[in-house]
């Protein structure tokens, strides 16, 4: 007679490793549909930036704009009490040889009592010498106050005819609409006789 123990312990042992060898399947399976997931995902990346590259590149400032990044002024004729006007990324920079009398101006007022509370110190890198973006912080306009014969406001500085903004010999907004002082650019003395507007390239 057949002993059916033998059956049964030979298909319980079967059925044990055929679950294993499902198990082992089963994981293997999803791990090698991780790394191609995975693979694809950074291969995707890849020549995305690849192909993407050259339009990015294309967006950089040509070699003409780079070149307007940084302008060069010689000061050497200006006199104290005289200012120069350049033109920088196509707006007015208004460069002016202060005297002593306008160094002081612009060193007595108490910041406190500003619109736009900045030191004149902290505005200029020499006393003598003020740069600024001559742009009214207002509305865009270009202040009067450059040439000798300009009204230059009741501060001795700008005076911006369009809404009446007045600017002191320190560029900082006295009285009128405009909410700031005038910008004061990037710059840099290269000696004593030149200047540097903006970013070198």
């Amino acid at each position: 007679m057949y002993d059916t123990r033998y059956k049964d312990n030979y298909d319980s042992a079967w059925e044990s490793m055929s679950g294993t060898k499902a198990k082992k399947s089963s994981v293997s399976n999803e791990q090698r549909r991780d790394f191609l997931v995975l693979t694809s995902t950074a291969m995707g990346v890849i020549g995305t930036g690849y192909l993407a590259w050259p339009f990015i590149k294309s967006m950089n400032p040509a070699a003409d704009v780079l070149a307007l990044s940084s302008i060069e002024v010689d000061i050497s004729t200006i006199q104290p009490g005289q200012a120069l006007t350049a033109v920088w990324r196509g707006k007015p920079v208004f460069i002016r040889h202060r005297t002593k009398e306008e160094i002081t101006q612009a060193r007595v007022m108490s910041i406190k009592n500003l619109p736009d509370p900045e030191s004149d110190e902290k505005r200029t890198q020499k006393a003598e010498w003020l740069v600024v973006v001559g742009v009214c912080t207002h509305l865009g306009c270009v202040p009067l106050g450059q040439k000798p014969n300009d009204n230059k406001g009741e501060y001795n500085g700008w005076f911006c005819p369009c809404h009446g903004s007045h600017y002191d010999t320190s560029g900082r907004i006295r009285r009128g609409p405009a909410p700031k002082n005038l910008q004061v650019p990037e710059y840099e003395f290269l000696n004593d006789t030149t200047i540097r507007v903006g970013v070198e390239t």
